[in-house]
């Protein structure tokens, strides 16, 4: 399906980020308040501790630069090629690509690059606004439209923030002894709204240049005010961030490169406190239209637990470094060792199978934008919560006991202990010391360290926990037509066609469906 054209709005700024540099120079000299250890950061970009999760936005970057093949496509809306991070996909084809290079940018940082959560937000936001104006003769899409074609020609970075704080789990946005728990609107004016309200463990959200913030639930009707979803800049008036930390964050901080593990990349979390901060009419996408706020959350989820994809290319980093430390240990050809590599290989690509089958099960919806198939998009993310705790484990099963008790660089750098560290730490006699010691310090970053936050326990938690995937797994898994197939091959009688149908629009109508690509050129 063809998507409509849009003119941007106002404020596209007059020249596009085009590389790396560029992107990094956009985030310096803004009124960011943001604070962490205790005090408030006056240049985030140059703070040791939050430059590696800029480093690693700018890869997307320079991917896109390098192989635009991969990292871009053509956009309807402003009649270029635009970052895929961007980008509306319109084939499951595209959807497919968006994996890839998901993938390809877990290679090139080992951790999260943070910037998967805008695009799962532009997409599903797209389905959900064309639905809105349809049945409600609202403009949201056009408002949407018009606000991707500015990110587009300006080549930002789109954050999306959709995890409230929830005080109480058991009540609802409304029932909260705090309404500012969740994020809602506390004014209204002929200009816009003003939210108040907290997101946490916010993905990348001081790296981006604007942050879309969208409903965490399902909500009712008197949770009106917290059914708001609108894109507001991340040094908008009222933000304040409070950065999260993560494990060993301080090596970065020391200026500990060998100790880091993996000193140029590394993810970004913090809270984001919104006090009445003003969102104009156009950059709002939903206002009260609580009914639409939990397809909405499920749309987004679906295309971020397929994104999990992103994780296979962190594993291919660690499973290299495993090979890497079984070879300067003189053991690469051992049997066990090789079996060892052969289950992280396996349980690796498992992930990226799961998810990239969800994307090539992809089907358009009615706006035109492809959504990934939800039952093996919940699968990639369930995978996500258990496999790379083994390939994890398996990995420092590899590496031995040294990897935790190395000892500081700064002793290899002591004109006494660092020829003594040099020896006495010798695997094969023509490897590097330094070198052994690096891999070692790498596989704890990703297992131990701050890497393994987004390796780990953002794999747990990140775009839901294991429960929620298991919940919609068991919404899509069609039990009555798998009992029927059982029953038929037994002899038992089963009303109906022979063979049995799948149900119409559901898990099993799409496996049998046709593969949808889209045709070159």
């Amino acid at each position: 399906m063809t998507l409509p054209s849009q003119s941007a709005g106002d404020d596209t700024p007059a020249v596009p980020i085009q590389t790396a540099a560029d992107y990094i120079e956009s985030l310096r000299g803004r009124s960011l308040r943001v604070f962490l250890f205790g005090q408030l950061v006056e240049e985030p970009v140059d703070h040791p501790v939050i430059r590696p999760s800029i480093n690693a936005m700018a890869e997307t970057y320079e991917l896109a630069r390098q192989q635009p093949a991969l990292a871009t496509a053509h956009s309807p809306f402003t009649g270029q090629p635009v970052n895929r991070f961007l980008h509306i996909a319109t084939s499951a084809e595209e959807l497919v690509m968006q994996n890839k290079m998901q993938r390809r940018l877990g290679q090139r940082t080992g951790t999260c690059f943070q910037r998967c959560v805008g695009m799962d937000a532009l997409n599903s936001l797209y389905s959900t606004t064309y639905d809105m104006d349809q049945q409600l003769g609202t403009d949201y899409h056009a408002r949407l439209v018009a606000f991707i074609t500015m990110a587009q020609r300006a080549n930002l970075v789109i954050g999306g923030a959709m995890t409230d704080v929830k005080g109480d789990r058991s009540k609802a946005p409304h029932q909260q002894a705090d309404p500012d728990l969740f994020v809602h609107v506390v004014k209204r004016t002929d200009d816009g709204v003003f939210v108040s309200g907290a997101k946490a463990h916010q993905t990348g959200c001081i790296n981006s240049h604007w942050m879309i913030i969208m409903p965490t639930m399902r909500l009712g009707p008197e949770d009106r005010d917290y059914a708001v979803i609108g894109a507001v800049p991340v040094d908008a008036e009222g933000i304040t961030y409070i950065y999260g930390r993560q494990s060993c964050d301080m090596r970065a901080l020391h200026g500990e490169s060998l100790d880091a593990g993996n000193a140029q990349f590394a993810g970004q979390e913090a809270m984001v406190i919104l006090e009445n901060v003003f969102i104009p009419w156009r950059y709002l996408f939903m206002d009260g239209e609580f009914e639409f706020a939990a397809p909405l959350v499920e749309r987004f989820t679906c295309y971020h637990r397929r994104s999990y994809v992103c994780k296979s290319g962190v594993g291919d980093v660690l499973i290299g470094a495993a090979a890497t430390i079984a070879d300067y240990n003189g053991v690469p050809k051992v049997s066990h060792i090789r079996d060892k590599l052969v289950e992280m290989t396996h349980l690796n690509e498992t992930i990226y199978g799961t998810g990239i089958a969800a994307s090539y099960q992809g089907y358009p919806t009615q706006s035109g934008v492809y959504q990934p198939d939800d039952m093996l998009a919940n699968v990639c993310k369930h995978h996500v919560t258990k496999l790379p705790y083994e390939i994890g484990r398996l990995a420092q099963d590899l590496a031995g006991g040294l990897m935790v008790t190395l000892p500081s660089e700064k002793d290899l750098d002591n004109p006494e202990a660092g020829p003594l560290l040099r020896k006495y730490l010798k695997g094969r006699p023509e490897i590097d010391t330094v070198d052994r010691m690096r891999i070692l310090r790498l596989i704890e970053n990703m297992t131990l360290g701050r890497n393994a936050v987004g390796y780990l326990t953002e794999s747990m938690h990140g775009a839901g926990s294991p429960q929620a995937q298991r919940i919609l797994i068991g919404r899509q898994m069609e039990a009555d037509f798998r009992k029927d197939l059982a029953k038929r091959l037994a002899g038992v009688e089963v009303d109906g066609e022979a063979g049995g149908r799948p149900p119409e629009g559901g898990y099993m109508s799409r496996v049998f469906a046709p593969v949808d690509r889209k045709e070159d050129g």
